[in-house]
């Protein structure tokens, strides 16, 4: 799923959209989610979102952090 409807007039390199989309793709497979535009896939990709906005950019670095603050919360 195409993480660019969860962007907030952001901008992000065609690389990074790339693994951000990837990384939802992969940590919804991983938690049991189904992607839509829905709460729970919205909340994943706001992680994702926000780690790369911290500079964050390969999708293996971002579904582990994600899953990791997924799990501390």
């Amino acid at each position: 799923m195409p993480i660019r409807s969860f962007f907030s007039g952001q901008a992000f390199e065609p690389e990074t959209i790339r693994s951000m989309s990837i990384a939802l793709e992969r940590v919804c497979e991983e938690v049991g989610l189904r992607p839509g535009n829905d709460a729970a896939t919205e909340f994943v990709a706001t992680k994702i979102i926000e780690l790369a906005k911290r500079g964050v950019r390969g999708p293996d670095q971002l579904v582990k952090m994600t899953l990791q603050d997924l799990q501390s919360n």
